[in-house]
């Protein structure tokens, strides 16, 4: 009884806008409170605030952020787009598939779905419909990249996926990048597809010139230089996630500073804003690990491991029955909060039925990021109606045929883990 009461206060925490971190806070110590009285909540609260913070995978997520905070002051943005649509102009559905590797791009420097199909619709769906382009089109196009930006390496889900499943931060980065590749990919021919079967909805733009071409990539060139290092040096063991990351944003910051003079004002909000986030993280981070203390303490995981145990059910039915869940969840909540509400209870089950749970926190942030352009309540589309002015209609209307061929791609990850697991089991 006392597990249903806990939910019950936790939802109606969240219903109240209460953030996810104090909502998971409270409802967790009134669970522990009312099975082990003050003294329990006075011991997890005497160690958890610092365990949760004080681990030195932790790091890894201020470093991001503020690697995240240069590059995005910077001006990159622009001419992450502007470089990829000059490559890619001439292709049928050319500027679609540049919007596709800028959304890579851009989800790789900020890591959020919803700040990634903001900007990619304040540049690319507009120049897209200034090109004639087909205007559903275009917004689908702009909606599904936005998606990238949770599975793209570095990616701030991953490491707050493993810090709450306790699994190895980077082989979970390294993960994300084939299948990142394979999202990106399905995104490019879905694009080139509806181009062919009508042209009228994609123009070919005008044609730039070789050297226009080459002066634009030496703009982001060392930018994506920056990120593909980042990678590699964590994929060899040349370094921990947590050096990568202070590497990476001290790299970035000198290209924020090198690209145009900056005041001290500008550089303080470009560093409070990282650690504004960071904090929120931890605030997140705290609340789940005291929430799934409660649910140890209560023995909730074990009962619902239990249950499916019991049931008449292929294990891959289970996995199936979640990642739909992710998708209904994805169209209504935060990925973080998805993952914080979830992770504490899905991942002992998942593991307990036999699976990995690096390919499976991979299966779980595309199916959340799927959830964000599928309709009824898709968040990126109402982001990029609001951005572009075209009605919502038109948006889910655009988006549909890559939600399609996106359940195809979740189906062939499921299908086939070792496309997911190769890298982070080759790992050095």
């Amino acid at each position: 009884m006392i597990p249903f009461i806990v939910i019950a206060l936790l939802f109606t925490l969240l219903a109240f806008g209460t953030p996810v971190g104090f909502a998971m806070t409270i409802s967790g110590a009134l669970g522990l409170y009312m099975v082990g009285g003050m003294t329990a909540v006075i011991a997890i609260f005497s160690s958890t605030p610092h365990d949760s913070a004080a681990v030195y995978m932790f790091v890894v997520i201020p470093m991001f952020l503020l690697m995240a905070e240069f590059v995005l002051r910077s001006g990159i943005a622009d001419d992450l787009y502007t470089a990829a649509s000059a490559w890619c102009g001439r292709l049928p559905g050319g500027l679609g598939i540049a919007t596709a590797f800028a959304g890579a791009a851009f989800g790789a420097i900020c890591g959020s779905s919803t700040a990634s199909a903001a900007t990619l619709s304040s540049t690319s769906l507009k120049a897209m419909i200034e090109r004639g382009y087909e205007p559903r089109m275009a917004a689908g196009v702009v909606a599904i990249s936005g998606t990238l930006a949770m599975l793209i390496p570095p990616s701030v889900a991953m490491v707050i996926y493993g810090l709450i499943a306790d699994v190895n931060v980077g082989q979970l980065l390294i993960a994300g990048i084939i299948p990142g590749i394979v999202v990106m990919t399905t995104i490019i021919v879905t694009t080139i597809f509806l181009a062919i079967q009508d042209p009228k909805r994609a123009p070919v733009p005008i044609k730039v010139s070789l050297m226009e071409k080459i002066k634009l990539t030496r703009l982001v060139g060392p930018m994506l230089a920056l990120f593909v290092a980042v990678s590699v040096v964590i994929y060899l063991g040349v370094a921990t996630p947590t050096e990568a990351s202070a590497f990476g944003a001290f790299v970035a910051g000198i290209f924020y500073f090198t690209r145009k003079k900056r005041t001290l004002t500008e550089t303080f909000e470009v560093i409070s804003r990282s650690v504004k986030t960071s904090c929120m993280i931890a605030v997140i981070v705290l609340g789940a690990h005291i929430f799934s203390t409660f649910f140890a303490v209560t023995n909730v995981t074990q009962h619902v491991v239990t249950f499916i145990g019991t049931l008449d059910v292929e294990p891959w039915m289970v996995i199936l029955g979640l990642v739909l869940m992710y998708l209904v969840l994805g169209c209504v909540m935060d990925q973080l909060a998805i993952l914080v509400l979830t992770i504490p209870i899905a991942a002992p089950l998942v593991q307990a039925l036999g699976f990995d749970l690096v390919w499976f926190g991979v299966i779980v942030i595309i199916s959340a990021e799927l959830g964000m352009v599928t309709p009824p309540m898709g968040l990126n589309c109402f982001i990029v109606s609001k951005y572009s002015g075209l009605p919502l209609k038109e948006i889910f209307i655009g988006v549909l045929p890559h939600v399609l061929t996106h359940i195809i791609a979740i189906g062939i990850l499921l299908l086939f883990p070792a496309i997911t697991l190769w890298l982070p089991n080759n790992m050095h």
